[in-house]
């Protein structure tokens, strides 16, 4: 089974799916899962220095109330499910063209799916900036990679080309942002599906030979921000 996981590293809804997805295989009951992880960049035209997420709510015109409530909510969710320390207000953004190729860098050195989990605890749990050539080497050398190895990977823009064609197989696919999960390309889930919700479609994962949609709870990231669903009515 091959599960497709698009996601950004300053996406919250990402960083919480990346928990719930690995919450979900630990009780899926499968020892042939291979999780590819494929970078979909929600906020590719931030400066290089990065903005606080206050002056991107402001910038996407977002009342700062509504925007509060919105990351404080995803914060919350993620507190109760596990992640102790997570930081979708009080943080930094910035582009992340060059943390997705460190990541690119990352998998074909046979360490993807550990890599991209230590950057989202990295991001949201210290809320530690990786937009800079440098910040993002430093991240590689304290997660173990080989720091001149990717310098030069990263320098020679090495994998570009497949960040951005990873984007571009997630828009074809029908994304609308991030996170968006594709399993077998046979489902497929926009937003941060719960894990009940992603044990369910794994058991049926098999059966099918055409894409349906599994989840779409509105809990993603685009440019223009975060959202989260209306309360259901009564």
């Amino acid at each position: 089974m091959k599960i497709e996981f698009w996601s950004d590293i300053v996406c919250p809804y990402c960083g919480l799916m990346d928990h719930r997805l690995r919450v979900a295989l630990g009780r899926f009951n499968a020892d042939d899962v291979q999780v590819v992880h494929r970078s979909f960049q929600t906020h590719p035209d931030l400066p290089r220095e990065g903005i606080t997420q206050r002056e991107l709510l402001r910038r996407a015109g977002l009342p700062g109330e509504t925007g509060e409530r919105i990351l404080t909510c995803i914060e919350a969710t993620a507190h109760a499910e596990g992640l102790q320390s997570y930081h979708a207000l009080e943080r930094n953004l910035g582009p992340t063209d060059l943390a997705h190729e460190l990541l690119a860098y990352a998998a074909e050195s046979g360490r993807g799916q550990e890599i991209w989990t230590a950057m989202f605890r990295a991001h949201f749990g210290q809320a530690r900036n990786l937009w800079t050539l440098q910040e993002v080497l430093d991240f590689a050398n304290d997660v173990g990679l080989d720091r001149d190895a990717a310098s030069e990977a990263l320098r020679d823009r090495r994998y570009r080309a497949q960040v951005e064609a990873d984007q571009r197989e997630a828009l074809r696919l029908g994304a609308q942002g991030a996170p968006f999960l594709v399993i077998d390309r046979s489902f497929a889930a926009h937003g941060a599906v719960s894990v009940d919700d992603l044990l369910t479609t794994l058991n049926r994962a098999r059966q099918t030979r055409s894409v349906q949609i599994f989840g779409d709870t509105g809990e993603s990231c685009s440019p223009v921000g975060c959202v989260v669903p209306p309360p259901p009515t009564v």
